[in-house]
């Protein structure tokens, strides 16, 4: 037995069965999606779990698969079950996921299919404009899964708790809302508001190494009956002068990337960076009616690094080259260190309370 079955059609001893056939969940949370599976005898080799199939047998184990790197962990249980997790789901990761296993049987292969279909969602909040009251609609592109509860918040406060996923008020043109699903507070939708301009950076002081890639990310709310027209980057603004588009600036081509999805959210990367690239960065977004800016973003490029620093969650590293501390997030300087003892690239000679110091002073 070597093709995918339906699970309805336990063949011979063979059979994958899911827990459920489908799933709506919101983007950034958490899935499990789990199986039993059977099989007439031998043992089993191998199991995974993928979305992608090429040629007859040649199938892409989940965990191999770029598109997934570092979000997702199998489990198995005794008695022929099998559990993916997937984290910090996106809007990308919505597809078919189907189980297989391997046995050393001669043709011993087999997965269940139809698999299990994951939806992944944002949250939206829709306006309604009404004569005494105005109606808020918590949109989704698919059914959550186990009836939610749905918050609202008003400029930044809680206001209701509802398992409608309407709300209705009166309130002022420059009043925001959004909403979020109980569990999930810290996965809210973006704010809306009838007439009001706001830009929120992920970050407002970034550090990153020479020669390395950085993301700078906001979000954006601009007023309900407009229609975004163009979004952009820049760093120099004169008084008496529209901003010039980074993209278009000499020196940036094929140096930057505009990311987002081009409604409420916007992505400046930078790859390669240099000593130069470090400077004040606002994006600006001009709608059917008006043009607006965000406050600047401060991007520090360190290159020399001598000594690193671990405080208690942020690592320092001392640059040779400047007269600036320049703090770089432990996570992604850890990895950067692990990278490069691994090209024997760098090696820690010392380490003195909680500072290490490094041999060889690189130009990142």
């Amino acid at each position: 037995m070597s093709n995918c079955v339906s699970v309805v059609l336990s063949q011979n001893g063979w059979s994958v069965t899911y827990t459920t056939q489908s799933i709506c969940t919101l983007k950034g949370s958490t899935v499990e999606m789990s199986c039993s599976y059977t099989y007439p005898s031998g043992t089993v080799t191998s199991t995974f779990w993928f979305t992608k199939k090429y040629d007859v047998e040649i199938y892409v184990n989940l965990r191999n698969d770029p598109n997934y790197n570092g979000r997702v962990t199998y489990r198995s249980e005794k008695t022929n079950g099998h559990t993916l997790k997937i984290t910090d789901l996106r809007e990308s990761d919505s597809a078919e996921y189907k189980f297989r296993f391997i046995t050393v049987q001669t043709g011993g292969k087999y997965c269940g299919y139809p698999g299990v279909t994951l939806s992944v969602t944002g949250l939206q909040v829709k306006l309604t404009v009404g004569f005494w009251y105005n109606t808020l609609t918590c949109s989704t592109t698919c059914t959550l899964t186990d009836n939610p509860t749905y918050i609202w918040y008003k400029n930044g406060h809680k206001v209701k708790e509802d398992t409608s996923s309407l709300y209705s008020d009166s309130f002022s043109d420059t009043d925001r809302y959004s909403c979020a699903v109980k569990g999930h507070e810290d996965l809210h939708s973006l704010a809306v508001c009838k007439n009001c301009w706001i830009v929120t950076y992920t970050h407002q002081s970034i550090c990153a190494l020479k020669g390395s890639t950085v993301d700078i990310s906001c979000s954006y709310t601009y007023p309900i009956d407009h229609e975004i027209k163009t979004t952009f980057w820049f760093t120099k603004w004169e008084s008496d002068m529209d901003p010039e588009d980074l993209s278009s600036v000499p020196g940036y081509e094929g140096h930057i990337e505009y990311l987002g999805d081009k409604k409420s959210e916007g992505t400046l990367r930078i790859t390669d960076l240099r000593l130069s690239d470090s400077a004040e960065y606002r994006f600006r977004l001009i709608t059917s009616g008006e043009k607006f800016a965000g406050s600047p973003v401060s991007l520090t490029v360190t290159g020399n690094l001598s000594h690193i620093c671990y405080g208690d969650h942020i690592t320092t590293t001392q640059p040779v080259m400047s007269h600036e501390a320049c703090q770089i997030p432990r996570d992604r300087l850890v990895t950067i260190i692990s990278l490069l003892q691994a090209q024997m690239l760098l090696m820690v000679v010392s380490s003195l309370s909680n500072c290490l110091v490094l041999s060889n002073i690189l130009s990142l």
